[in-house]
């Protein structure tokens, strides 16, 4: 024989449970709608996989759930989707949810499905799939999916495996007629069940109030090594950790669960369930309801189909509205009165009481608390319900909390004995709502304070990381800016020492060329018709070595800015000034050899005839000519509209279009006085009767000191500027330094241009002064 254990406190309350045991479980019909909620369980509510017109059949999944905790919900019967929207859902709140409308059609047609032969040759995981497919859940009143409470955690292993038939409240008796009449689906869902937990000891525990259960389960479960364990009737025995501690001699820790001790409790209902989803492949869209009390003329217990609504089921058990006094959904100890029979009947629905006035009259208002005690000494979790009481009434929570409040099942012991009508099991639950709502703000505010700390530290760890670049790029500045001065340093040693060899002829010839200009002005002065005396005569090779020079020193520039560009250095504006600084210094020898050679021509042979430079052009020679002035005034006129553009946009690009558009202009022009020079060439051929001596150049024009010394000073006060700007971006630690430190060395150029400009023209007006 089992040994039994007792727990502390328990009534023994009038039963009431007769009322309902005198007729066999009968269908409780087909009702003209079902409400489906959509929450029937612990956990997310399940979403709608259905619309509305959409035409179903008996067992389908209307409603499917995403997270891990929770189950379906699937179609009673066969019929047609009329509305999804909220209604009245069992709740002691009397809230409203989200429910699926069912219209039967009557057909009662299933959809296909799928038993399992021998479900030992199935994976354990497929049969847990299997169950919560099935849509089941707990259905002695907390509704937690049954797979998760099958599939404990890995270091907690089940040595016990409970199934629950104490039915141990007041006028309940579905549990009962179930074992009855069904033991053979009890014994073969807790097969299932053992199969998947694989516990040492399997027991059904039941009260010896219920002989005609216990002899039906023993008869079912002969030949087995599965217990029946007979245990004394009390209230509330049937509460899971009560029967554990009966069972086992074991108490379940604070705030733990049997598995924590190797137990696992189930309900004789989702034993039931276990079985017809696995052998039969149907899934849970019934349950057996008690319907009782006096006001109804035929209790008893009904096959009710989910969603039936309550109205419904008590006109089937014969309600006598003249004699209703309260309907409560439940059991009288922890049940709560219904505020309308539109509800519908869920997976966690046991039981409906329909009583009369006399037989579960309203208590009588609240008195002061005595300190009787009598709440203590019935308490089964064997708390102080008067010091409970007092902090929840006080909405001292974190006091009552303390005094593990939330170790109180609720079962209503404390308020069944109380002799001065308190009602201590409201207060519990307002204390236990109030400090779920608390700690859920708590929570919510640990969460966002995790955010900003979180968003802090990332805002610090950003700025560290810009700062951390920023000095990366002021460092790569100033040490590409002191690459760039070394470069540079070196490219003007390598130009001075090209330029030093010809520098003296470069005098030289500057001075002949003052010369010739001194000749034709003092030529011109005489306004005689004497011709002009003859110039003094021209070192033609110091200016054509002149002109070579600058020749060979232009092409190592270009392949010098070719090599740089190729490399994308920072070198390349230096270069591309030196190279146009050559051009300009070879045009100058170009200019002074002609000038030269138009001046002084050389002498001719004993015959008088041209030399191979002064022969006539060719009329291929001069179309020639013609092609290259127009393809440079083409390019001469693009460069010139990028140019305006840039302006308009004020482009970093404006300076460097400038040097191009002065490059295509000198192109221009030494095109055309090289086509000048061809058709003059071509017109001398002809003969003449006389030759006509060259008309002295036009004197150049003395420069103005006075714009250039403004251009210096425009110059030197845009570098000021933004010599000031770069240095206020470092103190700051700007994200503009480098681009400031390009403007500062552009602006430094253009002041070295300028003051070289204005110096070379005071030279020049020095010269000419001295002359």
């Amino acid at each position: 024989m089992t040994k039994l254990w007792d727990f502390p406190g328990g009534i023994h309350p009038v039963e009431n449970k007769d009322l309902s045991t005198t007729r066999q479980i009968e269908p409780a019909g087909l009702p003209d709608r079902l409400i489906l909620p959509l929450q029937q369980h612990i956990g997310a509510p399940a979403v709608p996989v259905v619309e509305v017109g959409e035409q179903v059949l008996k067992g389908q999944p209307l409603a499917t759930v995403e997270g891990p905790v929770g189950v379906p919900v699937h179609a009673p019967t066969s019929g047609t989707i009329e509305a999804i929207g909220p209604h009245p859902v069992p709740h002691p709140s009397g809230m409203d949810d989200v429910c699926i409308f069912l219209r039967p059609d009557g057909d009662d047609r299933w959809c296909d499905r799928q038993p399992v032969a021998d479900f030992h040759q199935l994976e354990r995981a497929d049969v847990l799939d299997r169950i919560r497919q099935a849509g089941i859940a707990g259905m002695g009143g907390a509704g937690f999916p049954t797979n998760i409470k099958l599939r404990p955690p890995t270091d907690r292993k089940v040595e016990t495996l409970i199934l629950n038939g104490a039915e141990c409240e007041p006028y309940i008796t579905a549990d009962d007629m179930a074992m009855r009449e069904r033991a053979d689906q009890v014994a073969a869902g807790l097969r299932i069940m053992a199969w998947i937990l694989r516990p040492q000891r399997c027991v059904i525990a039941i009260e010896d109030n219920k002989p005609a259960a216990i002899a039906a389960i023993r008869a079912a479960c002969q030949d087995t090594q599965v217990e029946v364990c007979v245990i004394p009737t009390k209230y509330p025995s049937g509460g899971e950790k009560q029967l554990v501690q009966i069972l086992t001699g074991l108490e379940v820790p604070h705030g733990g669960i049997p598995a924590d001790i190797g137990v696992m409790c189930q309900n004789i209902g989702t034993a039931i369930a276990v079985h017809r989803a696995i052998d039969l492949g149907e899934p849970l869209i019934s349950r057996i309801t008690t319907v009782t009390g006096e006001a109804v003329a035929n209790p008893g217990n009904f096959d009710t189909l989910l969603g039936t609504p309550i109205d419904h089921l008590l006109a089937q058990a014969g309600v006598q509205p003249e004699r209703l006094s309260r309907l409560v959904l439940g059991g009288p100890m922890m049940g709560y009165t219904l505020q309308t029979t539109a509800v519908p009947v869920i997976k966690t629905t046991n039981c409906v009481i329909a009583a009369t006035a006399t037989e579960l009259p309203e208590p009588p208002p609240e008195q002061p608390c005595i300190r009787c005690g009598m709440c203590a000494e019935v308490c089964p979790m064997d708390l102080l319900p008067q010091q409970l009481f007092w902090y929840a009434k006080a909405n001292e929570f974190d006091k009552a909390e303390h005094q593990n409040l939330f170790d109180c099942i609720e079962c209503g012991a404390c308020t069944y004995v109380c002799p001065s009508a308190i009602p201590l099991v409201q207060y519990y639950r307002y204390a236990k709502g109030e400090i779920r709502t608390q700690q859920a703000e708590q929570t919510k505010a640990d969460r966002a304070r995790e955010r900003f700390e979180a968003r802090q530290a990332r805002l610090e760890r950003e700025q560290a990381e810009k700062e951390a670049k920023r000095k990366e790029r002021a460092r790569a500045a100033a040490e590409a800016q002191a690459r760039k001065k070394a470069e540079a340093e070196q490219a003007q040693k390598a130009e001075a020492n090209t330029s030093d060899a010809p520098a003296a002829d470069e005098r030289a010839a500057k001075a002949a060329m003052v010369q010739q200009a001194l000749a034709r002005k003092k030529a011109n002065s005489q306004g005689n018709a004497e011709a002009a005396p003859k110039p003094a005569p021209v070192d033609r090779e110091a200016l054509e070595k002149q002109r070579d020079q600058a020749r060979d020193k232009l092409a190592k520039m270009q392949d010098m800015l070719t090599e740089a560009r190729s490399n994308d250095d920072g070198t390349v504006d230096k270069l591309e000034r030196a190279v146009a600084k050559n051009e300009e210094r070879l045009k100058r020898a170009e200019e002074a050899l002609a000038q030269a050679n138009e001046s002084s021509p050389p002498e001719a042979t004993a015959e008088s005839q041209p030399t191979p430079a002064q022969a006539p052009a060719s009329a291929e020679e001069i179309d020639s000519l013609k092609a290259q002035l127009e393809k440079a005034r083409g390019k001469l006129t693009n460069m010139q509209t990028l140019l305006d553009e840039a302006r308009a946009d004020n482009a970093d690009t404006v300076e460097k279009l400038e040097r191009a558009v002065a490059k295509n202009r000198d192109r221009v022009k030494r095109a055309e006085e090289a086509l000048a020079q061809a058709q003059a060439q071509t017109g001398e051929a002809e003969p003449a009767a006389e030759e006509t001596p060259p008309a002295p150049a036009p004197e150049p024009s003395p420069p103005d000191l006075n714009a250039l010394k403004e251009q210096l000073d425009k110059a030197q006060a845009k570098l000021e500027t933004m010599q000031g700007l770069l240095d206020e971006a470092r103190s700051s630690n700007g994200d503009n330094v480098d681009k400031l430190l390009r403007a500062v060395a552009k602006n430094e150029d253009r002041v070295q241009r300028a003051r070289q400009a204005l110096n070379e023209a005071k030279a020049q007006l020095a010269t000419q002064d001295a002359n």
